[in-house]
Order: C-alpha cells, then sequence, then structure tokens
C-alpha cells in the first residue's frame, strides 16, 4: 500500500497527513502558519512534511493552497490571504525533501476528496462542490477529472454574477455570488435584520451584548438553532441565493452529484433546507428530467489533506 502526505495551507494553520489509498489519514500534524512571511511558510511546509515522512515510506506529497495556482500545478500565481505571489512553491519543496510534489488550489483538493472519499463517492462521472466559508469557494470534477481550466484557475464558483451592480466583491467585481451566499453575507444580513427588528434578533443581540455590529456567524447559529427569527431569516437568504447558484450550475453541467461544504454547513439544515428548496424551485422546468441530490460534505476538515494526498498519487 503506497502512502502519500497532504499538506493543507491556509491563512492561519498549515495541516497535514499521511494518507493510504483509502483516503485513510494515518498520521496528522499543523503548525501556525506565518502569513507574512514567504520563506518561514515554506520552510514550515517542509519541516512538516519531515515530520510526517520519519520512518515512513512516502510516494509524493501534494499541497493545497488558498490561492490561485498555475496549470502546471507549480506555482502559486497569488494568495490573498498569504505573502505568495509567483512563488515557485514545487519546486522549492521538492528540492528540500527529495520527493515528487504537486501543488492545486485548496478549493479543488476538498473537492477532489469528497468525490473519491467523501458525499460524492458513489460518483462516477461527476460533482461540482461549494464550499460556504468566509467566502465561497468549490470544484468541478467531470469525466472522473478535477476540471481546471487553461490556466489552472478554473471552478471559482464564488464569483459568478447573482446581482448586477450589486455588493463590492473583494476580487473587484460587483454582486458576486460570494457576497450573498458566505459566511460574510450571513453575519452582513443577521446585522441588518437586528438593526432593523430588534425586537426578533433578542437572542442573537443578547449574545452579541447588544450591539448588532458585534455580531459573529458562530452567534448567528446559535441564536437560529433556539429559534431566534433573524437568525433564522439570514440563514434563509444565503440558501436561497445558494440554492439559485446551484440550480445554475446543474443547468451548464448536469453532474450526478452536488456537494456544499465549508465551516457553514455545520448549521445542517438551518442552511441545507432553504438552499433545497430554492434549488428545487429554480428547476421546476426541468419536470420530470434527473437533477443532481444537494448533499452535504463529509470529510469536513480532513478534506484538504486527504485530497492533496490523492492528487499526489495521481502524478
Amino acid at each position: 500500500m503506497t502512502l502519500t502526505i497532504g499538506v493543507d495551507v491556509g491563512g492561519t494553520k498549515v495541516a497535514g497527513g499521511v494518507v493510504d489509498e483509502t483516503g485513510t489519514v494515518l498520521v496528522q500534524a499543523r503548525r501556525d502558519t506565518p502569513a507574512d512571511d514567504v520563506g518561514k511558510t515554506r520552510d514550515v511546509i517542509i519541516e512538516l512534511v519531515g515530520e510526517l515522512a520519519a520512518g515512513r515510506t512516502i510516494e509524493a506529497v501534494g499541497i493545497g493552497a488558498a490561492g490561485w495556482i498555475d496549470a502546471s500545478r507549480s506555482t502559486v500565481l497569488f494568495a490573498p490571504n498569504l505573502a505568495w505571489r509567483d512563488e515557485p512553491l514545487r519546486e522549492y519543496v521538492a528540492k528540500a525533501i527529495g520527493l515528487p510534489v504537486i501543488v492545486e488550489n485548496d478549493g479543488n483538493v476538498a473537492a477532489w476528496a469528497e468525490f473519491r472519499y467523501g458525499a460524492a463517492r458513489a460518483a462516477d462521472d461527476s460533482m461540482i462542490m461549494f464550499t460556504i466559508g468566509t467566502g465561497v469557494g468549490g470544484g468541478v470534477v467531470l469525466g472522473g477529472e478535477l476540471i481546471r481550466g487553461a490556466h489552472g484557475i478554473a471552478a471559482e464558483l464564488g464569483h459568478m454574477l447573482a446581482v448586477p451592480d450589486g455588493h463590492q466583491c473583494g476580487c473587484g467585481r460587483l454582486g458576486c455570488i460570494e457576497q450573498y451566499a458566505s459566511g460574510s453575507a450571513l453575519v452582513r444580513f443577521a446585522r441588518a435584520g437586528a438593526r432593523q427588528e430588534p425586537n426578533r434578533a433578542a437572542a442573537l443581540l443578547e449574545l452579541a451584548g447588544g450591539e448588532a455590529e458585534a455580531i459573529t456567524g458562530p452567534m448567528v447559529t446559535a441564536a437560529a438553532q433556539d429559534g431566534d427569527p433573524i437568525s433564522a431569516e439570514a440563514f434563509a437568504q444565503i440558501g436561497r441565493w445558494l440554492g439559485t447558484s446551484l440550480a445554475d450550475m446543474a443547468q451548464i453541467l448536469d453532474p450526478q452529484t452536488l456537494v456544499v461544504g465549508g465551516g457553514v454547513i455545520d448549521a445542517g439544515d438551518l442552511l441545507l433546507g432553504p438552499t433545497r428548496r430554492s434549488y428545487v424551485d429554480a428547476l421546476a422546468q426541468r419536470g420530470r428530467l434527473p437533477v443532481a441530490d444537494v448533499v452535504p460534505a463529509e470529510l469536513g476538515n480532513s478534506a484538504g489533506v486527504i485530497g492533496a494526498a490523492d492528487l499526489a498519487r495521481r502524478i
């Protein structure tokens, strides 16, 4: 049985694991990310891989990074939460550890993990995954292959247009779905509701010390679970937008499965309920034609490590 190492590099942590051919993480390790220092971030990755590889025969290493990766899966072109700019990460790490290395976008590796071992493992052809966190990311698998595009930066699902001339997005566009279906949008909707109808947001405002601007995502989830109307409505709003985006992807690509992951999925049916209703309503015209089910991701925080390691096995 071959072993590979997957490394998931985010703005706050570098997580790694030794993964076998069944997608099982055998050993794990993590470090804090020195996000503002390119050299130290590379060194942390190398140190982590060295620790995980000690005493084991490792075939290859996969690195999932929160950023845009070039078509050759070697250079981080840009990472919004890290100091990498045209960083030749694969070359540097491969030289230091003496193993084959692949670098891939973090949304892509998570989607690949769910396709191979998680919520979409029954699919043999296609799936689309939306990751709902602070922003909206994702990945697309068609014909059993991860879709990367001509330049390696395909499947930026959060930056599809939802509202012409809508809210400003961090990417520079106006009205991206990220501004309406993300964790950040959830908080914005909840804060607006609490300001407009404080009586209906009593539980939420209590968690926030009475200040609408102090409301956070976990507070909205906790209050919604306790029946706070404004918090539940905030989830309904992002679910409505997410459902229409899922329907758009079903119309365009007709995947076998649609997966919703990311931190906000911890809210369960608070998000998935309105998402599925919006999805079904948007596809009413499809009549009796088959459409993909919308299912929650299963691998959680391990998806990045598992997906990166499995892609490394395919070098």
